[in-house]
């Protein structure tokens, strides 16, 4: 069975910073594709950053030069560095696998979801 549990979402300042890490069990982030999502404008959520199977990155305008996607390979953890945080940042953010690029229903079927975390950013 395919699971992914997020932590280490909370409440910051603006300017600060925050560590996620997704934990997978049932496969190997080095066979799937997976995303960090974070959840936007009614139910659709948003893909922030992304690491490919290959271990190629990418993150959204909105959040390069600011978070960073990476990976622990010997605890199959993938974690999102998020620094210089905004008050648009404020979200719950979930991992999921695969990607869907852009936009996508939050807990969309097509994709495995964690139970998903709040960022909370303050003034």
């Amino acid at each position: 069975e395919v699971q992914l549990v997020e932590s280490g979402g909370g409440s910051v300042q603006a300017g600060g910073s925050l560590r996620l890490s997704c934990t997978a069990s049932g496969f190997t982030f080095d066979d799937r594709d997976m995303g960090w999502y974070r959840h936007g404008p009614g139910n659709e959520c948003e893909l922030v950053s992304a690491r490919g199977s290959d271990g190629r990155t990418w993150d959204a305008d909105s959040v390069k030069g600011r978070f960073t996607i990476s990976q622990d390979t010997h605890k199959n953890i993938v974690y999102l560095q998020m620094n210089r945080l905004r008050l648009e940042d404020t979200a719950v953010y979930y991992c999921a696998a695969p990607i869907v690029w852009g936009w996508v229903p939050c807990r969309s079927a097509h994709l495995n979801w964690g139970q998903g975390t709040q960022v909370t950013v303050s003034s």
